[in-house]
């Protein structure tokens, strides 16, 4: 058994005092995944309260990015700005031009793509904590660059620059609550993404309706100012909060990482914090026994090749069902027919529709799994981004405000369907899917992915939306229909079924090339995998 089992825990665990053999390893760590898969969700409520509340404080950092990257698409829906900034066009209205708008959302893409790679390789170095708040301390110099602007050539400089935090918040956010949560509730926490951002796009979207008819310039510079209050609030709750047990291990500090599983758990935990280190140490030696890089390039490697692709696939599923159009929602009831203060109005209305969509998503992802969710959810939008289309060479014919009441209508519907069975699964997957050596990276070159395809479809919309370029306004829905069926195709032949899965049992679940339509019925058990040398595993009857 000690020759076999070399293939699986190498020498690293000759550091792991209390675990003196690797049969009591290995038992130590099935057992930690048989209660993980006992633990019942009112169970792991009252286990892992203070990782919860951890958990929210960070995830006020992704309010504030749903704040912060709607305020350049809201901004051209308000009057003033567009005055301040803009050209007057033929029609006698002040306009910021498609190619200003393409370039704005362009210049935050790529400064988020170096933050993101940024954050990848601060956070493994020094951990989650200390770059948080590093990086929540550089942005209130850059909000000043936004708030005293005096033309869009400096705003372009502030966007580059803030996109760097923006980035870093990306990529650590999500992989930090899903290293502090155990199986449970780990959709619900990582799902929190969807429903913080949202939270944020909301609380944008009421702020600039707030402020929509006061004196120029404060109906922008308002919105500009609220940023100064997110670092504030966000610092202190992460000094107190613990770092993550997961990097703790991997940096061979076991002792802080048993410190840390304590401080994120109650004390009426009815396991030992032992065994739960026992399968982290496990599936860690176990993953660097199959790929001992953990460079970017490793994430490319073997089996791994295919688990970064889904992460890419998965996170680019957030463009393909019509993200980047709901984020231009208010330019686009504006384009559509409504007035500004109706096209606010109406953006209210639709993501307080999304928020109740993510809430939801928590009772549905419950019950079934994110496989089928996908499935279901990128069937509805293309009916739905059809039937926008429709309307669109409706109210090209005929200027009735029934049209387009009818088509902000469904794109408030479609952001309902997107936050209910797409959008919080997908951090619900890019956090199950990759090793958890590889995690953060494999998170960087996703969301990276993303952000480069986000790029296209930011440049591009601009153009589709803009009456003085394209001019497509709500026959938009096709395009993003024709996407829908991207996404659709992609989740049916390569998503496989996560729930309940620890990241022990995905490992061995890809090692062994388990078709994406077999993963739920499969069955793992590592001390059988152990005795016969490599991780094996049967099928459920």
């Amino acid at each position: 058994m000690e020759k076999n089992f070399a293939t699986i825990v190498p020498e690293r665990t000759a550091d792991y005092q209390e675990s003196t053999t690797t049969e009591h390893l290995v038992t130590e760590a099935e057992a930690a995944m048989a209660w993980e898969h006992s633990l019942t969700l009112s169970r792991a409520l009252k286990l892992y309260r203070k990782a919860i509340m951890y958990g929210a404080f960070v995830s006020l950092a992704l309010v504030m990015e749903g704040f912060d990257t709607k305020i350049m698409g809201s901004l051209y829906a308000v009057p003033a700005f567009r005055t301040a900034y803009g050209t007057r066009a033929s029609s006698g209205s002040y306009q910021i031009s498609a190619p200003w708008q393409s370039g704005m959302m362009g210049i935050t893409g790529v400064s988020c793509i170096i933050g993101m790679f940024i954050g990848g390789y601060v956070t493994e170095k020094i951990g989650f904590r200390k770059t948080m708040i590093g990086t929540l301390l550089s942005m209130p110099l850059i909000i000043f660059i936004f708030f005293f602007a005096p033309s869009l050539e400096v705003i372009a400089v502030g966007n580059f620059l803030f996109g760097l935090p923006l980035g870093i918040f990306q990529t650590i956010t999500t992989v930090y609550v899903t290293e502090i949560m155990p199986n449970a509730l780990r959709p619900y926490l990582t799902s929190c993404y969807s429903l913080a951002y949202a939270l944020g796009q909301l609380l944008n979207a009421a702020i600039f309706r707030a402020t929509l008819n006061l004196p120029s310039p404060w109906p922008y510079r308002v919105p500009f100012a609220l940023q100064w209050f997110w670092p504030i609030i966000i610092i202190p709750a992460l000094y107190f909060a613990p770092e993550s047990p997961w990097w703790l291990v991997r940096q061979n500090r076991l002792d802080d990482a048993r410190a840390s599983l304590r401080k994120l758990t109650s004390e009426n935990l009815d396991i030992e914090i032992q065994q739960l280190i026992s399968l982290m140490v496990f599936t860690t030696n176990h993953e660097r026994s199959i790929e001992a890089g953990t460079s970017y390039v490793t994430c490319f490697k073997k089996v791994n090749l295919y688990r970064t692709l889904i992460v890419i696939g998965v996170y680019i599923m957030q463009v393909l069902t019509g993200a980047p159009l709901r984020a231009w929602m208010t330019y686009f009831f504006q384009q559509g027919g409504l007035p500004t203060d109706q096209s606010f109005n109406m953006t209210i209305v639709a993501l307080a529709l999304s928020l109740m969509g993510v809430l939801g998503s928590w009772v549905v992802m419950t019950y079934t799994g994110r496989r089928r969710m996908y499935l279901v959810g990128n069937m509805i939008s293309i009916a739905l981004f059809v039937a926008i289309g429709g309307l669109g060479i409706g109210l090209r014919k005929s200027k009735l405000s029934g049209l387009a009441w009818g088509i902000g209508s469904l794109l408030a519907v479609d952001g309902f369907i997107a936050s209910l069975l797409i959008l919080p699964v997908t951090f619900v997957l890019v956090s199950e899917i990759p090793s958890a050596l590889l995690r953060s990276k494999s998170v960087v070159i996703a969301r990276n992915s993303y952000t480069a395809v986000n790029i296209i479809a930011g440049v591009l919309t601009p153009y589709m939306l803009n009456p003085t370029a394209w001019g497509w306004g709500a026959v938009t829905g096709f395009f993003w229909a024709g996407a829908c069926v991207i996404g659709l195709t992609f989740t049916f032949f390569m998503v496989p079924e996560s729930k309940g899965r620890t990241t022990a049992e995905m490992d061995i679940l890809f090692e062994q090339k388990i078709s994406v339509r077999k993963f739920k019925s499969t069955e793992i058990s590592l001390i059988r995998g152990v005795q016969e040398g490599l991780p094996v595993h049967r099928q459920s009857l």
